[in-house]
């Protein structure tokens, strides 16, 4: 059993939900101006991240049948920064590469433009399906020198991550949550550990399932998903209890283990296939049947998926063309804005290792 190191762990935190409307780009730029300060972004960033959040909340309110920004603060070990997604469904980007140019702006915005938002942040990335909705992510480190790594990048698997959660409509806690931590195994070696979990139904009551999920998550000593999802057991005992997996990532041996109890569905994506990695049927914390670890390959290139029932796991690989290139923050938002629906909590996470 190797010595899980819980120190930084990643975790689901407070997501900004923004719809389109006409405040919206006023509301992006209080809500942005606020998780800015709580960073410590200079003011001299702060003003571009205000600038960022402007120009895509005007383009979301000019072109998209339907959209919303969603704006979060995440810390990675010593790393903490404003990450800003802007999400719509609308035609799409016919000609991205015109549109990345600067200077090139759509009417009656700011004149900012996608390639001056691409110059500002200090991670930017899109993805677009035409006739369907495009997906944009800027990053706004508060990391005082040199550029950031890449969004969610483990230290000793060199791993990248991300996750994205959506309350139900109405409500302002978030039952679904996920989390990732690592194991070192060897010199410069590390597994991955990643828990999706979805608390029983919705609001106050199913976010504690899901903090108390973490916390379990977070402080097991157990290094297989089966020991891991058994001290999650024993911590939901007394709350309405929860759908949960656990997924270990072994870099090197380019293999996934998975072991799950309840309605969260888990994959094995590739640009053109998805292997999918069973849950058994349960409740963790009150009637969990006796889990079952199930593994696959892991091939270069590919990311492993595991969200709740709050998207639609009929979604396939040729409905996202281009999806897996991407880095996973874009892979979680596309995902969830695409197969999520409003009438559940919706949550997903992405992992990806190094081909």
């Amino acid at each position: 059993m190797g010595t899980v190191n819980a120190a930084s762990p990643a975790e689901a935190g407070e997501v900004l939900w923004l719809r389109v409307d006409q405040g919206l780009a006023s509301a992006g730029r209080r809500e942005a101006a606020g998780l800015a300060r709580r960073v410590g972004l200079a003011d001299g960033r702060a003003a571009d991240l205000a600038l960022v959040v402007t120009e895509a909340a005007t383009n979301l309110q000019r072109h998209a049948d339907d959209g919303a920004l969603a704006l979060r603060i995440t810390a990675f070990g010593d790393q903490a920064a404003v990450e800003v997604l802007a999400l719509d469904s609308g035609p799409g980007i016919a000609d991205l590469g015109a549109a990345l140019r600067d200077g090139s702006s759509t009417a009656g915005t700011l004149g900012v433009g996608l390639g001056a938002i691409r110059r500002l942040a200090d991670f930017f990335a899109i993805h677009t399906l035409p006739g369907r909705g495009t997906c944009l992510y800027a990053r706004f480190s508060a990391q005082p020198a040199g550029r950031p790594p890449e969004p969610g990048s483990g230290s000793g698997s060199a791993a990248q991550f991300s996750g994205l959660t959506r309350p139900i409509s109405g409500e302002t806690q978030c039952g679904d949550t996920w989390a990732v931590r690592e194991e070192p195994v060897a010199e410069g070696a590390a597994h991955l550990l990643v828990m999706m979990c979805d608390g029983l139904g919705h609001g106050p009551l199913a976010a504690r399932a899901a903090g108390e999920a973490r916390t379990a998550f977070r402080n097991s000593r157990a290094a297989e998903p089966a020991g891991i999802l058994a001290d999650i057991h024993t911590g939901l005992k007394g709350t309405r209890g929860a759908a949960v997996a656990v997924a270990r990532l072994d870099p090197l041996a380019r293999r996934v283990s998975l072991c799950g109890v309840g309605n969260i569905a888990a994959f094995v994506l590739g640009a053109e296939s998805r292997q999918t990695l069973m849950s058994m049927p349960g409740i963790v914390g009150h009637n969990m049947s006796r889990p079952r670890t199930f593994s696959a390959a892991l091939p270069p290139g590919d990311a492993v998926v595991l969200h709740s029932d709050g998207l639609n796991s009929r979604w396939q690989p040729a409905q996202f063309p281009g999806l897996t290139a991407q880095v996973p923050a874009v892979v979680a938002a596309q995902l969830l804005w695409q197969a999520g629906t409003r009438r559940d909590d919706a949550g997903v996470v992405v992992v990806k290792v190094p081909s």
